[in-house]
C-alpha cells in the first residue's frame, strides 16, 4: 500500500500507506501470534486486497516478502485483485471540436503586505 497512513496496533504488526485502514481490520479480525507461514501469507494477501480495493491510489498487485531466520523470499505478483481495465474506445478530439465562446484575461493586482523568510533546521 502507498500513500500516508500508518497503524501499529499490536508489537507484532505495523500497517503503513494509504489502504492502512482498510488493511488493519483485516489483521484485527484474524491475526494470532505463531501462525503458520501458509496461513500469514494468506492473511497478508487478504489485508493488502483490502487496502487495495479500499483505496484508489494504492494499485493493482499484492506482493510479499517472506523473511526467516533463513530466507528472505521476494514474492512479486503474489496476487492481481484488482486487474486493470481497458479502455473500450478512442478518446482523440480534433482541434475546433469545443468551441471557446470567449477569451478574457483579466490581469490580477496583488499588494505585498508582509514578507517572511524562515530557516528550518
Amino acid at each position: 500500500m502507498s500513500g500516508l497512513g500508518s497503524y501499529s496496533g499490536c508489537s507484532d504488526l505495523t500497517v503503513l500507506g494509504s489502504g492502512a485502514a482498510a488493511a488493519v481490520s483485516v489483521f484485527e479480525d484474524r491475526y494470532k501470534a505463531n501462525m503458520e507461514l501458509e496461513e500469514a501469507k494468506l492473511l497478508v494477501k487478504d489485508a493488502v486486497t483490502a487496502g487495495i480495493l479500499g483505496d484508489l491510489g494504492s494499485g493493482s498487485n499484492v506482493d510479499l516478502c517472506v523473511i526467516t531466520k533463513a530466507t528472505v523470499d521476494y514474492l512479486r505478483g503474489y496476487d492481481q485483485p484488482a486487474v486493470p481495465g481497458t479502455k473500450g474506445g478512442r478518446y482523440r478530439y480534433r482541434p475546433g471540436t469545443t468551441a471557446v465562446l470567449t477569451h478574457t484575461v483579466t490581469p490580477l493586482a496583488v499588494d505585498l503586505l508582509q514578507e517572511s523568510v524562515q530557516v528550518m533546521q
